[in-house]
């Protein structure tokens, strides 16, 4: 472990900490962010308000929709002049989110990064070829600086140049990868396409995230690499990759609670849930001193458990994020994600990993078109059987199937693109 103290603190030592961090951030926020200062102030809080972790349900939610308004730097606790490093999202969907860090920010950041690569089997000798994106993105930087100070030697490849990430593959010899799943699936298939087998790199195990992606995609990319394929989470607006890895146990996502509490509430009322049942994460950084940001609503879905892990720690470990309360799709009164949807097709055979929802109007309802590869050997009206009776029965819906030949659909270089809404385009009959 890179820090057993930790990671293997008890309960009650966990709770401790928390509250005290929690109230020293609070008093902090009041003092720095006027935003907080009024939102408190409105409600009569201040840190002393605080006598239990429970308290914090208290405290006012934060959204991406207050960062937004209080663009760029209304929310920072220091001056921008102030911070070492600042990062910001794309804004495709309105302006981008802007985020901030100081010195100590950066080091606690590669400190979690490093944890997570220590719980992975990672070692200082290790090679590790980075393809997620550098920029503003935090990926790449994220996992760059988090495995330099764990004295790995990293290969800043960023995104995109596939055959150039194959050649310097074949010629670094890597033992560590790391990118998006979508993304190496692509890489996979551009070495086939090379007369190259994935399974005789280097390659030994790659930390994936970025984007929502399923046990049955873990297992279609470590058959196909292998490799050991473990999950990353993270968001720029608590930090950026390393808020939650897994660990060789690959059961569940370790959180590190020394510098965020975690909490599950149902997207609708803002309820706590129970422990062990799916809710939006909630989260509450610790230590962050250019943004600290309080109860920010991520709009993942997922689960988390205290249960100590098999693997010796005690923090608290979260599931796999099965998608997103903007990405939750409802037909005809069933709620589905596109992770659910990803599950079922894995599991079928001649059936590719590159897939579309699209979606349509069918009869002034919302309906699904569902876009698939099939493999070469795979007759597509065997196929469409197969897939639509598999997803009613799993999922409960109906879904218009298209068939598409290998690589008929389009590739990612970085996070892919499941969900296209053609909801404004006139009505198309189901065939």
């Amino acid at each position: 472990m890179y820090n057993k103290i930790l990671e293997t603190m008890t309960a009650e030592v966990r709770t401790s900490l928390q509250l005290e961090r929690l109230r020293e951030t609070v008093r902090y926020v009041t003092a720095h962010v006027p935003f907080y200062r009024t939102q408190f102030a409105d409600r009569g809080l201040d840190a002393d308000s605080l006598e239990t972790l429970a308290d914090l349900q208290k405290l006012p939610f934060t959204r991406k929709s207050d960062l937004r308004e209080h663009y760029p730097f209304g929310l920072f606790a220091v001056p921008p002049q102030a911070a070492a490093r600042i990062h910001a999202s794309s804004g495709t969907s309105g302006k981008p989110t802007v985020v901030g860090y100081t010195e100590e920010d950066l080091a606690d950041w590669s400190t979690a990064v490093a944890r997570g690569l220590i719980a992975i089997g990672a070692d200082k000798t290790d090679l590790l070829h980075n393809a997620y994106g550098y920029g503003l993105f935090t990926g790449g930087l994220g996992l760059h600086a988090g495995a330099e100070q764990l004295g790995m030697v990293v290969v800043p490849v960023s995104g995109g140049n596939t055959d150039r990430q194959i050649t310097l593959i074949e010629d670094f010899q890597p033992r560590g990868i790391c990118g998006t799943p979508s993304y190496m699936m692509h890489l996979a298939e551009r070495m086939e396409e090379r007369g190259l087998d994935p399974r005789t790199s280097s390659l030994r195990y790659g930390i994936f995230g970025a984007e929502p992606w399923s046990e049955e995609l873990r297992q279609t990319l470590e058959e196909k690499w292998g490799i050991r394929a473990f999950d990353i989470y993270g968001l720029s607006e608590i930090m950026g990759p390393g808020v939650a890895m897994e660990c060789q146990k690959q059961d569940g996502l370790h959180l590190m609670d020394d510098l965020f509490i975690t909490e599950v509430i149902d997207p609708v009322t803002g309820e706590p849930m129970p422990e062990g049942q799916v809710g939006e994460l909630v989260f509450t950084s610790l230590k962050k001193k250019a943004l600290p940001i309080i109860r920010y609503r991520t709009g993942d879905l997922a689960s988390v458990t205290t249960e100590p892990c098999a693997c010796g720690r005690t923090t608290t470990r979260m599931s796999r994020v099965k998608g997103r309360t903007d990405d939750m799709l409802i037909i005809r009164g069933v709620n589905v994600f596109p992770s659910e949807i990803e599950r079922v097709l894995l599991q079928q055979t001649g059936v590719s990993p590159h897939y579309q929802i699209h979606r349509i109007q069918r009869g002034g309802l919302e309906a699904l078109e569902l876009h698939i590869e099939a493999d070469n050997e795979a007759s597509p009206e065997d196929l469409k059987r197969a897939v639509c009776h598999a997803i009613k029965t799993e999922c409960l819906i109906s879904v218009n199937l298209v068939c598409h030949p290998p690589y008929g659909l389009p590739r990612s270089e970085g996070k892919a693109v499941r969900i296209i809404d053609r909801r404004m385009e006139p009505e198309k009959k189901f065939v």
